[in-house]
């Protein structure tokens, strides 16, 4: 590594809280000063002082062990802007679109956000029986089908902490409110590529789920239909993985750095 002091001096003021954001996003999972550092090869009381000033600022937060850091609720929401401007929605709404009308019923991106999954896009069915979940609704990880996608996106630790510590509410009958029941579903999702909401998070609602990755094959949100179960019983809406798997490779490829 180049030494500190003249790596500091190559870098301007007003640029490294923005290298510091780069390095943790590139990450991808919590870090620590001393590991984000190894890459910018900064004093350690700066990097420490730039840490502080993000987690002051609500940019980063600290994790429950006290040591790793992750984006804070202002870095959300900023990303979530960023994801929504204009040119990317534009395209990423006429691959919704088309989607929604080959499978003739309601599709969504949702973004995981802490502690639920965000609707960031959907467009809906043309039935005048459809389940309405605007955009900006915050929905639960362990009872739908995109926020068990996402669950398994995490590694087992993780995973078996998200189960253990979450509070399991009964949304419907069908919900699944014993921990080692949902890793062992969040691993069956995880192992085939997709995961199902079995009117788990409202009454007679259907859903599949797939993921879209960004350029490093991280999930950085999901792609799934709904629809009520009367008419889209959850045997009907496996067969349409495939479609939806095609369809998240093309939201992914405008994710792509190039």
């Amino acid at each position: 590594m180049a030494d500190g002091t003249n790596k500091e001096s190559g870098i301007p003021t007003n640029l490294r809280l923005l290298l510091v954001l780069e390095a943790m996003a590139k990450a991808g999972v919590p870090v620590t000063p001393t590991e984000v550092n190894q890459e910018l090869g900064l004093p350690k009381p700066t990097i420490h002082r730039l840490f502080a000033t993000l987690e002051a600022e609500g940019f980063i937060q600290r994790e429950i062990d006290g040591r790793g850091y992750s984006p804070g609720l202002r870095l959300r929401k900023m990303s979530t802007g960023i994801i929504s401007s204009l040119r990317i929605r534009t395209a990423r709404v006429a691959i919704l679109s088309k989607l929604a009308d080959e499978i003739g019923e309601t599709c969504n991106i949702a973004l995981p956000d802490r502690d639920a999954m965000i609707y960031l896009d959907r467009v809906e069915t043309k039935w005048p029986l459809r389940i309405q979940l605007q955009v900006g609704t915050r929905v639960p990880f362990y009872c739908t089908a995109s926020g068990k996608m996402y669950l398994s996106s995490l590694d087992n630790r993780h995973l078996k902490n998200y189960a253990t510590s979450t509070r399991l509410e009964a949304r419907t009958e069908t919900t699944i409110t014993d921990s080692d029941a949902l890793i062992e579903e969040v691993r069956m999702s995880r192992d085939r590529g997709y995961a199902v909401d079995r009117c788990e998070f409202m009454e007679g609602m259907t859903a599949v789920a797939v993921p879209i990755y960004d350029p490093h094959g991280r999930l950085v949100s999901t792609l799934s239909v709904h629809a009520p179960e009367q008419r889209f019983p959850l045997e009907s809406a496996v067969n349409y993985v495939e479609m939806l798997k095609a369809s998240a490779t093309q939201l992914s490829s405008l994710l792509d750095e190039d």
